[in-house]
């Protein structure tokens, strides 16, 4: 009976772990005369952690109903785990769209970064098409710090709402996306030069 054990197993590990994984998509990058990249207060920028809500922090891909209820899709997770997923990519998103050099943390230079910035996120929910959903909503605030006093440290507070084109996981992926983008802009436009 033992020497059954292992390959039993193996066959239920086989098994696991077949669920599609979805990466928070990059919103697409077009150059405009409104998307060029923005002169900035400082030279260089640390993206703290982002802070998520517990919901938010799991990996499988959730979706709010008509009654409130958040409820995860069937066979969809996120392809990262999402506090490192979110954090990376407004580094990225805020690295391309100004002057600034961007890493998250933990800093990798020697020389301490400029400013910082720290995301609270308060609500990050997919609500499904129905009286107010379709949409991707990312709600919470932002502070800039600067260590030196480089620039005037405050706190701002940030609404998205960003159509979803449906509520399937490929669908919130590039609505989280898009809104994380637009969070990306706000926090450019407010250390613009």
């Amino acid at each position: 009976m033992l020497r059954f054990l292992p390959l039993a197993l193996l066959a239920l590990t086989a098994c696991g772990g077949t669920e599609p994984r979805y990466l928070i998509d990059s919103a697409p990058t077009e150059t405009t005369a409104e998307t060029a990249q923005v002169r900035m207060q400082v030279a260089t920028l640390e993206m703290r952690e982002v802070s998520l809500p517990a919901y938010a922090e799991e990996s499988q891909i959730l979706i709010e109903g008509a009654d409130g209820a958040l409820t995860p899709l069937d066979n969809a997770l996120w392809a990262d785990e999402p506090r490192r997923a979110v954090t990376l990519r407004l580094a990225e998103a805020i690295s391309r769209g100004g002057s600034a050099t961007v890493a998250a943390e933990p800093w990798p230079l020697e020389t301490p970064a400029q400013a910082a910035v720290h995301v609270q996120v308060s609500d990050m929910v997919a609500r499904a098409p129905g009286q107010s959903g379709g949409q991707f909503d990312l709600k919470g605030q932002f502070a800039i710090s600067s260590y030196d006093h480089v620039v005037r440290e405050r706190i701002r507070r940030f609404d998205i709402s960003v159509p979803m084109p449906d509520a399937s996981p490929a669908g919130i992926a590039r609505a989280s996306g898009q809104a994380l983008q637009n969070l990306a802009i706000e926090i450019t436009q407010e250390l613009r030069r």
